[in-house]
């Protein structure tokens, strides 16, 4: 017997990913979350460096990201994931940090646009402010207020606490006084306001790919304590 039109289920169309940063806490855990997602047929990685895994729909494309301007052998994408960042004193200057933090995610974010990509997830930080008179922030305000000018019809913005990882893992410089913050959150995390605990990168990840998922659109920003609240 035929099943009725209005009862069929429908699967969802199969997606493309593109994911900028795939070698860092945050960018390795969305990496791992869309291989697994059925609603993904295919998944770019662009960086400077290729993800340091194998799969069947993954496909690594090396290139510089401050030069970028197009995505080359990537025809098309739907939703983009930038979870690119540094820290001034690994950059070396704030020039360096700027470039990494500011230009090199509106370049991915643009380039995809330009490829059709329609939903963008992006990894900012908690404190996030254009007008803060801390550059940091300053920088990461910027950001987020060029990539929701660049037309994309659902922009989710992760902004996280101090982020618990393994960095060692991922071959990155120890982080002595990040260690010491991630130790003093653990002793009082009861008295700690959600929102400035401390969050694993995997739990950010695993926000931001449910925020884009969910393809509502304009944009929405995701404080710490929302993202520890997504499961």
């Amino acid at each position: 017997m035929e099943v009725p039109m209005a009862d069929r289920v429908v699967a969802p169309a199969a997606r493309v990913a593109l994911v900028a940063g795939a070698t860092g806490l945050v960018g390795r855990e969305v990496l791992a979350a869309l291989l697994t997602d059925r609603r993904y047929c295919a998944v770019h990685c662009v960086g400077r460096r290729p993800a340091p895994i194998q799969h069947a729909k993954l496909t690594n494309h090396v290139a510089d990201l401050g030069t970028l301007t197009t995505l080359p052998g990537i025809s098309h994408v739907d939703d983009v994931f930038i979870a690119l960042g540094t820290t001034i004193k690994t950059a070396g200057s704030q020039a360096a940090f700027r470039a990494v933090d500011l230009d090199a995610v509106v370049a991915v974010a643009r380039a995809a646009r330009d490829i059709g990509a329609t939903r963008l997830g992006v990894v900012s930080a908690m404190g996030a402010d254009a007008n803060s008179l801390v550059f940091y922030n300053r920088v990461k305000g910027e950001m987020e207020d060029a990539v929701a000018k660049l037309g994309y019809s659902s922009l989710v913005v992760a902004r996280p606490s101090m982020l618990d990882g393994k960095r060692s893992e991922l071959a990155q410089a120890a982080r002595p006084a990040e260690k010491l913050g991630l130790l003093a959150m653990a002793l009082l995390k009861p008295l700690i306001p959600a929102d400035y605990r401390a969050i694993a990168a995997a739990q950010v990840a695993r926000a931001l790919v449910s925020g884009v998922k969910r393809s509502a659109s304009g944009v929405h920003v995701l404080r710490s304590a929302e993202l520890q609240s997504v499961r």
